[in-house]
């Protein structure tokens, strides 16, 4: 007999249904009944570029996909590419699955794989998982795909499991600086719409190379307050939620939610060139002024782990950092502080940074709360003193090297804290060419460094918790947050 919920989503999808009649064939493999709803708490802000962080809600649908995955311990598996080998220090071979097609009907071949990676190395602004690291892509056969780096790049094979760099069709990119992932991807799902900010539609793909879905479509929400995410799937209206947050635990009832470590630190960025913390001793005095220990407990109602540095629980290889060794100086100036909604966790944690820091003795207006998608370009051009943010510092590729490279170089794509120091810059690039036990190694002591100056307040390591209405199963629990929805994922009856 089907739940309740399953009731209100069938009931409201049949009266859709009757307005649509004769629009649209049935999805194969079931009618709408058997559609999955699923709520995601990031918006697109680029039209889901492949060239942006948008790229992740395209491998979270399942409607794109990369040439390699990662495993849940960091280690490179197989996508469309179903096996490699370095054939030198600065190429590797890939040979592609047979038989794949893109939605639009194209074959998969090397040809078209290379023109992908290609398109995106070329854009305005590459994608972290590629920033600094010049390589190009060329087919050597129909199946075959030559990747070559100008410089050895023993990681190489994680860098390809980026979301940004999933391999869409020729079509995609018929205008090249705004690629179009419509009917472009591989997955399981076929993306068919995209409802602008709110929301996209997506069909089985019946030829999808690892096996039809086990639903007939997907109805994606992009909703980012957390209480509303939750309420949708009490409601019955979705049948999955990623990100609930902490305060909405208690309001889950009769859904089951799934509680996943994440390599994602929650820090307090001080911004090194604004006239406030230009200071080192000053930003000394906002770390003392901060209690990790009290958010992780208060906000989190323990349901996070308080850092002690940017690597926590979820990379085992990540020792304790060295404290910062900085006296505090006086804690005066003004402070604008700034965070975002998405993470219903992080306007809280703001407003307890906040009273810290006016306790300590600096004046602090009201925090400045926006979506992600409205204070991205602030954030990055410093327009703050402090920024209360989350960060996954594996989603890219699983690689620490990367994540330093890209948040806390002098060039670095992501830099909130706008941290330069040539030591901290010369450690990551001696550091790239390293196997990925050396990589790691040398990582712990980097973070070490960059805690050390004080840019940023490790506050705490997030776990994330997906909910998911009765009967579903087969939703992905992956921590570096690239997938969600799977062709194994299904409804319960």
């Amino acid at each position: 007999m089907p739940s309740p919920q399953r009731l209100v989503r069938v009931v409201a999808l049949l009266a859709g249904a009757l307005l649509l009649s004769g629009c649209f064939a049935a999805a194969p493999g079931g009618g709408a009944d058997d559609r999955l709803g699923v709520a995601l708490s990031f918006q697109p802000v680029a039209n889901l570029s492949p060239y942006s962080d948008d790229a992740l809600l395209l491998t979270k649908l399942g409607t794109a996909e990369t040439l390699t995955v990662l495993d849940p311990d960091g280690t490179p598996r197989p996508g469309l590419a179903e096996s490699w080998q370095q054939t030198d220090p600065r190429t590797l071979r890939l040979t592609l699955r047979p038989g794949v097609t893109f939605h639009d009907g194209t074959p998969l071949t090397a040809e078209n794989a290379a023109a992908s990676i290609n398109h995106v190395t070329t854009a305005t602004t590459p994608p972290r998982a590629i920033k600094g690291v010049r390589l190009s892509a060329k087919a050597a056969d129909e199946r075959t795909l030559e990747i070559t780096t100008a410089e050895p790049d023993p990681v190489l094979p994680q860098r390809l499991t980026a979301s940004q760099l999933v391999i869409l069709a020729p079509s995609a990119y018929a205008d090249p600086s705004a690629p179009n992932p419509v009917r472009a991807g591989t997955g399981p799902y076929v993306l068919d719409s995209v409802q602008g900010a709110s929301g996209a539609t997506l069909s089985a793909n019946p030829r999808y190379w690892g096996g039809a879905p086990k639903t007939s479509g997907i109805d994606a929400r992009f909703i980012a307050d957390g209480a509303a995410r939750t309420n949708a799937l009490r409601a019955g209206e979705v049948d999955v939620v990623d990100t609930v947050p902490v305060s909405q635990l208690p309001a889950v009832t009769g859904n089951e939610v799934l509680d996943v470590p994440l390599p994602r630190l929650v820090g307090a960025h001080l911004n090194t060139r604004s006239a406030v913390f230009a200071d080192p001793a000053t930003r000394a005095a906002a770390r003392q002024a901060i209690d990790p220990a009290a958010i992780a407990q208060g906000v989190y109602a323990g349901q996070a782990d308080a850092a002690r540095g940017l690597f926590g629980p979820a990379s085992p290889w990540a020792g304790d950092a060295p404290r910062p060794a900085a006296a505090p100086g006086p804690a005066r100036g003004t402070i604008r502080i700034a965070t975002y909604d998405e993470r219903p966790e992080l306007p809280e944690i703001a407003s307890v940074v906040a009273e810290n820091l006016r306790a300590a003795g600096f004046e602090v207006p009201d925090v400045v709360v926006q979506e992600y998608s409205t204070i991205e370009s602030d954030l990055l051009s410093g327009a703050f003193d402090v920024v209360i943010g989350a960060r996954n510092y594996s989603v890219d590729t699983g690689d620490p090297i990367s994540y330093l490279s890209s948040d806390w170089t002098c060039d670095g794509g992501y830099n909130l804290s706008r941290l330069c120091d040539p030591a901290i810059d010369a450690a990551v690039d001696a550091a790239r060419p390293a196997p990925i036990e050396e990589r790691e190694r040398a990582a712990v002591r980097i973070a070490g460094q960059i805690v050390g100056t004080d840019a940023i307040v490790p506050i705490v390591h997030e776990r994330t918790r997906i909910g998911v209405a009765p009967g579903v199963r087969g939703v992905a629990q992956d921590g570096y947050d690239h997938r969600l929805i799977t062709a194994e994922t299904s409804l319960g009856a």
